[in-house]
């Protein structure tokens, strides 16, 4: 009897770590295993070679400027779509969470959400269809008599930027949407009695309540954005290497693991660079908040 009452003290008293477990384990097996496995590949000699014969030469090839070009690129590109997604996704998602009834709300996050219902190779082969020279866009413009020849819409930089955003928005909107829903009336009521402004408010209460949630968006956007390469091979025609398509190429064109895996590796580092230093920029009070403290 004492076993079994110890057994099951133990498991009432471990409900959240046995819970956690599976996850857990899920997350060893097909994220720190694999991580692990990548690093060894990019120390590896050559293929053939054994575990211990470790080289630091693929790194030291990846030490040129093409290489830097590419990973510049592709912070550049994602850091103009997660900027966009957020100027394009907190209006509609304050409207939603705090303007909107609830008679509405639930018919209108349906619509937001009506994107994770199609595929994602479908929604960006659509997009060929809607930019082609022969697409929708350039089909109404020839009638309309609007242009004499159709406009070159797909294949650049521009038609890879529009289609990320399209496709990154609901990932910036969902969690801002989720934040701002959980801000009470009652306080903004309070700051507007207490003589703020509109902006005041914003500004001072809503920003700050938000902010968690403009964390995850950003990072939602910005780090899968980062390593993108179906969208700038359908969209973009391979014209232009980023980050996500070089080590595709690595991997599965070239067959050179080991250079790919190095790449990979100093790609996600600098990756986690950028994640940290947004994230010591959100800590950082801004220049205004310093003057109204100094003063």
């Amino acid at each position: 009897m004492n076993i079994k009452q110890n057994v099951k003290n133990f498991i009432s008293q471990n409900i959240p770590f046995i819970l956690a477990t599976p996850a857990v384990l899920w997350e060893i097996l097909f994220l720190y295993i694999p991580l692990i496995l990548v690093v060894l590949i990019s120390i590896q000699r050559s293929v053939d070679s054994s575990l211990f014969d470790i080289t630091l030469a693929h790194y030291a090839a990846l030490f040129n400027a093409p290489y830097f070009h590419i990973i510049a690129r592709s912070a550049l590109i994602a850091l103009g779509v997660t900027c966009i997604c957020l100027i394009l996704a907190y209006p509609v998602a304050y409207f939603l969470a705090l303007r909107v009834s609830s008679r509405w709300k639930n018919a209108l996050l349906f619509l937001l959400t009506l994107p994770f219902w199609t595929n994602f190779l479908i929604q960006i082969y659509s997009w060929v269809f809607v930019l082609d020279n022969n697409g929708l866009i350039n089909t109404f413009l020839l009638k309309m008599g609007i242009i004499q020849e159709p406009l070159h819409l797909v294949y650049n930089m521009g038609a890879i930027f529009l289609v990320m955003i399209y496709y990154y928005l609901p990932f910036m909107m969902m969690p801002l949407y989720s934040i701002l829903e959980k801000i009470q009336h009652e306080v903004l009521e309070a700051s507007m009695d207490l003589g703020a402004t509109h902006w005041q408010t914003f500004r001072r209460i809503t920003i700050p309540l938000s902010m968690s949630g403009i964390k995850t968006g950003v990072f939602l956007v910005f780090v899968p954005a980062f390593g993108e390469f179906v969208i700038p091979s359908i969209i973009g025609g391979g014209q232009q290497m980023f980050v996500g398509s070089l080590i595709s190429h690595y991997f599965l064109v070239a067959r050179d693991n080991q250079l790919g895996a190095a790449f990979t590796i100093l790609s996600g580092f600098i990756l986690l660079i950028c994640a940290l230093l947004f994230n010591w920029l959100c800590k950082v009070p801004s220049l205004t908040e310093q003057k109204e403290v100094s003063s």
